[in-house]
């Protein structure tokens, strides 16, 4: 008796992934763009400007820079833990720079 053979399934197209970038008001009053970086996508070591601290590898965040500058403000760039951009109006500088 012969094998039937299954046909070859279809690869269904996936729906676009969701936009991950939002415009945020910072306390400053001015806007951010603001991307949330997966933790799978984490690799590398960032500081924290809300609280100082290190954001290591495999730790989800976000990218926070200034929206008028758009996609060239590379170095405008800021690796914020989540809670802590949450929290940020309510939050002083943590460092003070001599």
């Amino acid at each position: 008796m012969a094998r039937r053979g299954n046909p070859p399934r279809r690869q269904r197209s996936l729906p676009p992934l969701p936009e991950m970038r939002r415009v945020e008001v910072g306390p400053d009053g001015y806007d951010y763009d603001v991307r949330a970086v997966a933790a799978s996508r984490a690799m590398k070591t960032y500081r924290c400007p809300g609280c100082d601290h290190e954001i290591k590898p495999g730790t989800a965040h976000l990218v926070v820079w200034p929206a008028d500058l758009g996609e060239s403000a590379v170095d405008d760039r800021r690796h914020w833990h989540t809670a802590c951009w949450s929290n940020r109006a309510t939050r002083g500088p943590t460092r003070t720079w001599s």
